[in-house]
């Protein structure tokens, strides 16, 4: 059995490419298969989020392409930049898993979601696409930049993540 251990940046050739949905690409430790039947073992460190066209390689020096599967997904959009905001706020505050594009946010499909979004104005478009959401402000996977492919990638911490939070509440007295 193969086994994928090490992310790498670039590799001279190309093994094999390995299309996966999100659900699997948040996972550390799993088995599946390439399209050749070839059974795969993934071993990345824990809280490693695989992302569209990732390179995995095993011990003996094959190289992995990661593909981010084709999901059904709904495509939000809105008339206003406003609008679309208040939209990713409700969903962060339901820590809806979101992607965010130029122009739009990608979530999985959940009626009760959709129905939400439509209260709100948005369009909401049932798609199947790759599914590339936000890896969140404290997460190991980081600030993102976009490669013109309509998806963004992390790599490193959006914000300093605290040692000690404190939470400010209004009825806390000032002294």
């Amino acid at each position: 059995m193969l086994t994928l251990n090490t992310k790498v940046d670039h590799a001279e050739t190309i093994y094999a490419q390995l299309v996966l949905p999100y659900e699997m690409r948040e996972s550390s430790r799993f088995r599946t298969t390439l399209a050749s039947g070839e059974e795969v073992a993934i071993f990345t460190t824990r809280g490693t989020v695989l992302r569209h066209n990732d390179l995995l390689k095993s011990d003996d020096g094959r190289v992995v392409q990661i593909i981010a599967a084709h999901e059904p997904t709904y495509r939000v959009t809105c008339r206003t930049l406003h609008d679309l905001v208040r939209c990713a706020f409700h969903l962060g505050n339901r820590h809806t898993q979101t992607q965010v594009g130029d122009t739009f946010l990608r979530i999985h499909q959940d009626e009760v979601l959709k129905q939400m979004l439509e209260g709100l104005g948005a369009t909401v478009t049932e798609e199947s696409a790759q599914f590339e959401p936000e890896s969140g402000a404290y997460s190991g996977g980081g600030h993102h930049h976009h490669h013109g492919d309509g998806h963004y990638h992390a790599h490193g911490p959006l914000a300093p993540i605290p040692v000690r939070q404190k939470i400010h509440r209004p009825s806390d007295s000032h002294s």
